[in-house]
């Protein structure tokens, strides 16, 4: 009787575990989760702030560091639309927050914009992203850090960290607008300014409207020489964090990288990328590649056409890989080659180094070997 007794517990136990890891499992692999908006701020004309309720559970897959963004998803108009939208706190603020600036035949941000209000529910991703910074408060760390438009979203949640995190560090922003009405976080920043005066320091530049203390004009080669070997020539700074469009980023980056600042103390993230002219057309071959493609601790083998990008075959085959701009910008898609090879038509994102271990954009990569082995896991 005792063996029976034991046998029928062991098998409880058994069915317990099984439903534990499948269950588990099952949380795993959804990557999104539903979350409710809290706030709503209008910032400008054309932009808004979004935060959002965070249950207990959920604050640790949440936490993130400065610089991160989220994937938000939802329904529109019976379509599916997923956009990454940088987070704009500093991560011990315990808040949740972004800002979507509304554009020109913008679909996700004319509905936050225009439709989306307090208690509605938004699909959300953990935050990722590889334009971070982490702070150090045992050594003093200057940086400065340039952006446009709504390109201060990361760029403010940095400024935030470091100023609360590295209480000896100095901070410099260098921001550009067309005028104070399209500035997004004016009074935040100004706030900031105050209250870190010695820390804190800042170099507006408005393209349409002449300020004091601001540079007329855009973010140009004149302006990085002023702030940098001008305004704050007795600054050692020992990293640099640029976001904003393509064309800004090249501007900023060029005139450093001549004044000998080594490329690996420039971090840059791109909100918009100029159209590519670049863009290697004939890359996508007539074939076909057997692929295997690992999201998720689930593997599948399937055959692509050459011409289909690795995501495009994925998203078909009905798995459930990570994607957000499909455009090469936000690095959602990023997986890596362990068999075979794959070029991208366009990338704005990785390191030489970063493909030459196997890093693909997927959104961006055809495949042009008969087989290849993709795994999203392993990034």
């Amino acid at each position: 009787a005792s063996n029976n007794y034991v046998l029928f517990l062991s098998k409880k136990c058994a069915k317990f575990y099984s439903l534990h890891y499948f269950c588990s499992k099952l949380l795993y692999m959804s990557s999104f989760h539903n979350l409710s908006v809290k706030n709503i701020k209008r910032e400008t004309d054309k932009s808004i702030s979004i935060s959002f309720n965070l249950p207990e559970n959920l604050k640790a897959s949440f936490a993130f560091k400065a610089g991160q963004y989220i994937t938000l998803k939802t329904v529109i108009d019976g379509h599916e639309v997923r956009r990454d939208y940088s987070l704009c706190v500093s991560p011990k603020s315990g808040e949740l927050k972004v800002a979507v600036k509304e554009v020109n035949d913008g679909t996700f941000s004319a509905y936050a914009n225009n439709t989306l209000k307090v208690g509605d529910t938004l699909e959300v991703a953990p935050p990722k992203g590889r334009f971070i910074f982490e702070p150090n408060d045992s050594k003093t760390k200057n940086i400065a850090l340039f952006a446009a438009g709504s390109g201060i979203t990361p760029i403010l949640s940095i400024v935030k960290c470091a100023l609360e995190e590295e209480v000896y560090s100095q901070v410099i922003l260098v921001y550009g607008n067309k005028t104070t009405k399209d500035t997004m976080f004016l009074n935040e920043l100004l706030e900031l300014q105050h209250a870190y005066k010695d820390r804190f320091s800042i170099q507006f530049v408005f393209s349409q409207q002449d300020e004091d203390d601001s540079i007329f004009g855009r973010i140009e080669k004149s302006t990085v020489n002023y702030v940098m070997k001008n305004k704050h020539k007795h600054v050692e700074v020992d990293a640099f964090y640029l976001c904003g469009p393509e064309a800004m980023i090249h501007t900023v980056k060029d005139v450093l990288t001549e004044h000998d600042i080594d490329e690996n103390r420039i971090h840059f993230e791109l909100f918009k990328a100029a159209k590519p002219v670049d863009v290697k057309e004939d890359v996508a071959a007539a074939g076909s590649t057997q692929i295997s493609i690992t999201v998720d601790d689930e593997t599948t083998t399937f055959e692509m056409s050459q011409k289909q990008t690795i995501l495009e075959a994925a998203l078909d085959e009905d798995l459930d890989a990570p994607y957000s701009c499909q455009g090469g910008i936000c690095s959602s898609c990023l997986a890596r080659v362990t068999e075979g090879e794959a070029t991208m038509t366009q990338n704005n994102i990785l390191t030489e180094s970063e493909i030459a271990e196997g890093l693909i954009l997927t959104c961006q990569a055809h495949p042009t070997t008969p087989s290849i082995v993709i795994d999203y896991d392993d990034v």
